[in-house]
């Protein structure tokens, strides 16, 4: 095992350091879920006065055990952990969980009791869960140091930062009957042990199937990215993330920064590292259930099989708009399902069995093997209201319903597709059902939460074959003369200027116009025919004006000596009086460019999750439309291809109306590139390559920009 956690979460002995006798105490609590569940280890109270507890000898300090111990459980107040966790340290401790609050959360004051309390801890070998932290339960082991009632152990690990949501899932398995726990762990402040610690354990525990976190904010998301990647190659990794980053609330000075660190960027990361994100906090079980019994699949193509014309519809229309699809069946398949179904039933996909198993519901298992056995199906989604056939029916028909329970459950151990039901009768559990999960068959009594289990059993297989199959892009080294413009314009105490931004794109190798830089009108008296003789763009080259266009400050479609001094005496007139005191450095000539499909293209470097790359549509209604993906710096060419793909108006990149589609593997070299520069280039806080024009055979940087990170 890599995880040093798996000495505490995992202990064989336990430490309650503020042990009571008063009901209403943590330390009271604790204990009688420690003896009620029968836990196997040795078991500690510390209390300064009492000899025994619960029949347990009691000790007046941690220093007085008489052994090193795996865990202690701290249920004193926030003051008295630093002095604490100092004699835990001498005493062998190796994790503590903090209850208390008072800390970071709660001032300055706080801040720096944390800040002492951390530091005693690492003096002392002291690992901390918390503080802050609703405690810990690993069901396996009978450590349930919340004293929760009527959950089992299972296959579901859960970090949550609400010890809320952690009873909510809690009470929503037991109501389910058939979902059980392997480790829980509330992180709290996470001053010690963050997320990416904690999903590293679970992806380790051999009784964890599926980690499932609830996730206010991280503190070192790309560390996480990291880790999540690792563990989504061994088990599906769940996430609800509640609100938006810090970062998204920062101000920002190019489009790029505007929209990174959004929730948005957030989501496309986490899938990026292989994470099955929920946007319900009512899916986190449905989907963290499915995915740990079904693991994956192979695709998106959805058969669906239902007794009911109307909710074959809605699972229809649900499967579009998570973005699977109707499976296309095969022509043996459909002369199969002729030979067992009435004449009336409808065979395209969905299936409609149209009354034919209202008095032999084994048929809808004969029917599920069939659509197991299309080489086009990649799941089968039973809709409708089996385990209820002798409820609605005839109480006869209920011993066939198990039977076909009993031969869907051989079905799915046979297949290697999911088979996901839904079943009207869910919420009453009748046996059929209750076979069916008894057996691995997820059952679920919402349309929807059966077809976000589908969509993430989709996603999870396809990070499968797209981390299987990674090109990963090798970085280049910096280049010299780069790295000293770089470090002149940091000097200054500014960004780089537009022409220095496209004379770095130029330097690695991506096709930039040509461009002339105007320091003064006196410069356009020595300009060539090249510049005289075709229509020209002239723009402001400022640091101080961001959105040339509102200031006046770019002028299009000019040609010849005279028209070039005409805009300049206006661009210049019309920006002092924009912002008088802007510091102006001229204007930059460049060749006017054919209409095409205008692009964003951006990185900004994210306190939580490091240089995260954008691309979508650009032009002036970027930041209204917001039809963006985001990803992690560094990017593999599979990354940079479901990049383009991914946004909703891929349709225009691909030709609309007849229009001729984008040179889409342009773009992929291009946003390879740009992370390149990144990478290679740690100063460089932001770039926006906006509008970017792509056209059917490469593209046009119209404008670019790169903000950096100021010295000191």
């Amino acid at each position: 095992m890599n995880s040093p956690l798996h000495q505490f979460l995992a202990p064989d002995s336990i430490a309650i350091i503020g042990a009571s006798l008063d009901p209403t105490k943590r330390g009271y609590k604790a204990l009688v879920g420690l003896l009620g569940d029968g836990y196997a280890g040795k078991v500690y109270p510390i209390h300064p006065k009492l000899e025994e507890i619960m029949g347990l000898k009691a000790y007046p300090s941690i220093e007085q055990v008489p052994e090193p111990v795996d865990l202690a459980l701290i249920c004193t107040p926030a003051k008295t952990l630093p002095g604490i966790l100092k004699l835990s340290g001498r005493n062998g401790v190796k994790g503590a969980v903090i209850l208390a609050s008072g800390f970071g959360e709660a001032g300055e004051t706080g801040a720096r009791l944390e800040r002492e309390t951390l530091e005693a801890a690492r003096r002392g070998g002291v690992r901390i869960i918390g503080p802050n932290t609703s405690g810990l339960f690993n069901l396996h082991k009978k450590v349930n140091l919340l004293a929760l009632d009527a959950v089992k152990p299972g296959n579901v690990g859960i970090v949550s930062q609400s010890g809320n949501m952690l009873l909510a899932l809690a009470l929503e398995a037991q109501h389910n009957g058939h979902i059980g726990f392997s480790t829980y762990v509330g992180p709290g402040n996470q001053t010690d042990i963050g997320f990416a610690d904690y999903l590293r354990y679970l992806g380790e525990e051999a009784n964890t199937q599926v980690a499932t976190l609830y996730v206010e904010g991280f503190k070192n998301g790309r560390e996480f990215l990291r880790v999540a990647r690792e563990t989504a190659r061994k088990k599906p990794v769940v996430v609800y993330k509640s609100g938006s980053t810090a970062a998204g609330q920062k101000a920002a000075s190019s489009h790029t920064g505007a929209l990174a660190g959004s929730y948005a960027m957030t989501v496309d990361v986490l899938r990026q590292a292989g994470v099955n994100v929920v946007g319900k906090s009512d899916e986190i079980l449905p989907v963290a259930e499915g995915l740990g019994l079904l693991q994956q699949a192979a695709g998106r193509r959805v058969a669906v099989l239902a007794d009911g014309g109307g909710q074959a519809t809605i699972a229809s229309d649900r499967l579009s708009e998570a973005g699977l699809r109707l499976a296309e069946l095969e022509d043996v398949t459909r002369e199969r399902l002729r030979a067992v179904l009435f004449p009336q039933a409808s065979l395209a996909n969905p299936i409609d069995v149209a009354g034919s198993t209202d008095a032999n519901p084994r048929l809808l298992a004969t029917c599920a093997e069939i659509l197991c056995q299309d080489r086009n199906v990649d799941q089968v989604f039973l809709v409708g209201m089996f385990g209820g056939y002798g409820i609605r029916f005839a109480q006869e028909l209920a011993g066939d319903e198990r039977v076909a329970a009993q031969e869907i459950a051989a079905i799915k151990q046979q297949s290697d597709k999911p088979l996901v039901v839904y079943s009207l009768y869910a919420p009453l559990k009748p046996e059929p059902l209750e076979v069916l999960r008894g057996s691995g068959v997820p059952v679920y009594d919402s349309i929807e939460h059966a077809v976000e289990v589908l969509a993430a059993l989709s996603e999870r297989g396809e990070f499968a074959q797209r981390d299987a199959s990674a090109v990963h892009v090798e970085p280049v080294p910096p280049n010299a003369a780069m790295q000293r413009m770089i470090a002149a314009a940091r000097q200054a105490d500014r960004d780089l200027l537009e022409p220095e931004a496209k004379n770095l794109l130029a330097a690695y190798g991506i096709d930039v116009p040509a461009q002339c830089w105007i320091a003064s009108a006196a410069d356009l008296d020595t300009l060539d025919a090249s510049w005289l003789d075709r229509p020209v763009a002239m723009k402001v080259v400022s640091e101080d004006i961001l959105h040339k266009s509102d200031a006046g400050g770019v002028k299009l479609n000019l040609q010849g000596r005279d028209a070039l001094r005409a805009a300049y005496a206006g661009i210049m007139a019309s920006c002092r009086a924009y912002q008088a005191d802007a510091d102006i450095a001229g204007v930059l000539l460049t060749p006017m460019v054919a209409k095409g499909v205008e692009v964003i293209i951006g990185v900004s470097r994210d306190p939580i999750f490091g240089p995260v790359m954008m691309f979508g549509l650009g032009g002036i209604f970027v930041e209204i439309l917001e039809d963006i993906a985001f990803r992690s710096i560094p990017l593999s060419r599979q990354d940079a291809e479901s990049m383009v793909n991914q946004i909703k108006a891929r349709k225009i990149l691909e030709g609309a109306r007849g229009a001729a589609g984008v040179d889409k593997a342009a773009l992929v070299a291009l946003i390879l590139k740009v992370a390149s520069i990144v990478e290679a280039h740690p100063e460089i806080a932001e770039i926006d390559l906006n509008p970017l024009v792509a056209y059917p055979d490469g593209y046009a940087v119209v404008d670019a920009r790169m903000i950096l990170d100021r010295i000191g």
